[in-house]
């Protein structure tokens, strides 16, 4: 048997990335130890601080907890492109059958350095991620997924802040363990994503001249985001009217996952983090921040759009919250049909009227 074709060639992904990545900050091998010791801690502190304040009965321990330097994070990550992209490439070979090894070689490459490229970027930006998709080594671990910190890029982060190193890596592992806590103690959110990834998936034409109307699209988009178009991202310039349909779904989903994890790490905050205050202020003030260049990319990448899921998250969330209070809010949990649509994330007291009557 022949190994199933690949769309990336991710060896060359790897060496891109590694070639885009920025390097760290100036840290001793004494503070890498020390640095590492005290987000695990805080890792691990978080979890009953969470469990506390979103009344979310999680599992203790389940998600394996990792801290990872950048190209640590780059492999997790293309790990998790990889096991996502399956469905892509079976689909490509249901319709089209498996490419010559030519076409194989040549678009595989291409894709690799688009994906390498994408990574490195990312791979300097990135403080902390739960990984709900992570495999594993057994069916256990695959649903329990692991939580990533990316060590140096809370370091740095911290240092430009000015912020207290203790407060501020606290702080991040409560938004992270936020997120872990929402997907073991709604099981059914793991698989509710992966369901909305094959719907996608299943609403993308693949036939070539589709792909080529949609990429001169693109092009036109692309020229109209330089001159200031603030609502356009990659991910708007390969959308059916199916597949928006998915992505708001999604949007709103994500906004409301997103949204939760910062209300809970500033709410939590003041009783174990004097300086969240402070700490919140200067990081959102960071997240304008940037040169044209820099901005010109987040923009594109879809920053300014994961940005705003915050914000709006947020206010979904606290909004609900002034409403129904944190037993009303949890019916979001309740199942798919609870979740906020992306119009209700913009109108709390709509979710409270069809959920709570």
């Amino acid at each position: 048997m022949t190994e199933q074709p690949e769309m990336v060639d991710w060896v060359l992904a790897l060496q891109t990335a590694k070639r885009f990545s920025r390097p760290g900050p100036d840290i001793s091998p004494d503070e890498v130890h020390d640095v590492v010791a005290e987000l695990r801690r805080g890792a691990t502190d978080s979890e009953g601080h969470v469990r506390g304040y979103t009344r979310l009965e999680a599992g203790s321990a389940t998600a394996p907890i990792v801290v990872v330097d950048r190209p640590g994070w780059v492999q997790a990550n293309a790990d998790g492109f990889r096991t996502l992209m399956r469905p892509v490439v079976d689909k490509v070979i249901a319709k089209r059958g498996e490419p010559s090894a030519m076409a194989s070689a040549v678009g595989s490459r291409l894709t690799g350095i688009e994906v390498g490229a994408l990574l490195g970027y990312l791979s300097g930006r990135v403080l902390g991620q739960f990984d709900p998709f992570f495999e594993g080594e057994s069916e256990a671990e695959a649903a329990a997924g692991r939580l990533l910190l990316v060590a140096p890029n809370i370091v740095q982060t911290e240092r430009e802040l000015d912020v207290v190193p203790r407060d501020f890596r606290l702080w991040v592992c409560l938004h992270e363990e936020t997120h872990r806590a929402q997907f073991t103690a709604v099981p059914w959110m793991r698989e509710h994503l992966l369901s909305e990834v094959k719907a996608l998936i299943d609403a993308t034409d693949l036939d070539p001249s589709a792909l080529g109307e949609q990429l001169r699209q693109a092009v036109d988009r692309v020229l109209r985001a330089t001159k200031g178009d603030g609502d356009l991202s990659l991910l708007d310039l390969v959308q059916t009217p199916a597949q928006r349909e998915i992505v708001d779904r999604v949007t709103a989903t994500m906004s409301l996952l997103e949204g939760h994890a910062d209300v809970v790490m500033d709410e939590v905050g003041p009783e174990v983090i004097p300086t969240v205050s402070t700490i919140r202020e200067r990081f959102n003030a960071r997240r304008k921040g940037g040169g044209t260049l820099d901005q010109m990319l987040r923009k594109l990448l879809g920053f300014d759009a994961k940005m705003r899921q915050y914000r709006d998250g947020a206010i979904f969330v606290r909004g609900v919250l002034d409403k129904v209070g944190m037993d009303g809010f949890n019916k979001v949990w309740t199942s798919p049909n609870t979740l906020p649509s992306k119009a209700e994330i913009g109108d709390p007291e709509a979710w409270v009227r069809r959920v709570h009557g």
